[in-house]
C-alpha cells in the first residue's frame, strides 16, 4: 500500500509521513526540498521525490512514476510573511494559491482516475482553521482565502466522488512548525502527535462515512462522529457553514 505525502520534508508532513510508515504503509516523501526529503524518506525506509505541486507536469510524472497510489496526503502548503495586501506584489500573493489551490488540485486530478479504475484509494487534504475563524489581529489575506477554497474544494470533491473514493479535510490545528513560527509561545498549541494519528485513522478505511465532513485533529473524537453519524448528516454538523 503505498502513501504519497506532499510537503513531507518537515513539520506536519513530515510527521504524518513517520506514523503512516510505522504502520506499514510504503511512504513516498514529496517536497520542494531535495535534502528534507531524502533524510526523512531514508529515516522511514520510504521514497523521496523532489517536487513542486503547482507544477503540473511534474506532479503528473511523480504520480506516475510512483503509483499506484493508494492515499494521498495532500498537506503541502505555504503562507506569505508581510507586508500589505496592496502592496504585495500580484503574483507573490497569488503563489500561495498555486501551492494550496491548484498543488492539491493537481494531486488529486492525477490520482483520481487510476484509483476509480482499481475501485479504491483514498484521498486526505490538510485545511486550516484559517478558513473560518474570525480575524485575530493583522493578517495575510493570501493564506486564510486559500484554506477556505481548499476545504471547499475538499468538500465538493467528496461529494463528487462520494460512493466511490472517500475524500477527508481536516485542520491539524495550531502546530508548531516554521509556518507558525511566529505565533506566541502562549498560544493554543496543538500536541504535533494528533494529525498524523488523525490521518492514520481516516486511512484504514474505518472511518470513510466521515468523508466530505470538516474534521479537527485535536477537537474532534472519530468514534463519537461515526455513532452519530445519521445525526452529522440530517444536522449538516462539521460543515463549514453560513448559519442565520
Amino acid at each position: 500500500m503505498i502513501a504519497f505525502v506532499t510537503g513531507g520534508g518537515r513539520g506536519i508532513g513530515a510527521n504524518i509521513a513517520r506514523t503512516l510508515a510505522a504502520d506499514g504503509w510504503e511512504v513516498v516523501v514529496a517536497a520542494r526540498t531535495p535534502g528534507q526529503v531524502e533524510a526523512v524518506a531514508e529515516e522511514i525506509g520510504g521514497r523521496a521525490i523532489a517536487l513542486d505541486v503547482s507544477d503540473r507536469d511534474a506532479v503528473e510524472r511523480a504520480i506516475a512514476e510512483n503509483g499506484p497510489v493508494d492515499l494521498l496526503v495532500a498537506n503541502a502548503g505555504v503562507a506569505r510573511r508581510g507586508g500589505a495586501t496592496w502592496e504585495v506584489e500580484p503574483q507573490d500573493w497569488w503563489r500561495t494559491f498555486e501551492i494550496n489551490v491548484l498543488g492539491v488540485h493537481l494531486c488529486c486530478r492525477a490520482v483520481i482516475p487510476e484509483m476509480l479504475e482499481r475501485g479504491s484509494g483514498r484521498i486526505v487534504i490538510t485545511g486550516s482553521g484559517a478558513a473560518y475563524l474570525p480575524p485575530g489581529g493583522p493578517s495575510e489575506t493570501d493564506y486564510p482565502a486559500s484554506k477556505a477554497a481548499v476545504c471547499r474544494y475538499g468538500e465538493m470533491l467528496a461529494a463528487e466522488l462520494a460512493g466511490r473514493i472517500p475524500v477527508f479535510f481536516f485542520s491539524p490545528g495550531l502546530v508548531r512548525t516554521e509556518l507558525t513560527s511566529e505565533a506566541p509561545d502562549d498560544a493554543p498549541w496543538t500536541p504535533p502527535e494528533l494529525a498524523p494519528r488523525l490521518v492514520a485513522a481516516l486511512a484504514t478505511g474505518r472511518y470513510d462515512a466521515l468523508a466530505g465532513r470538516y474534521l479537527h485533529a485535536e477537537h474532534d473524537d472519530l468514534d463519537d462522529l461515526l455513532s452519530r453519524i445519521d445525526q452529522v448528516r440530517e444536522q449538516d454538523l462539521n460543515a463549514i457553514r453560513l448559519r442565520r
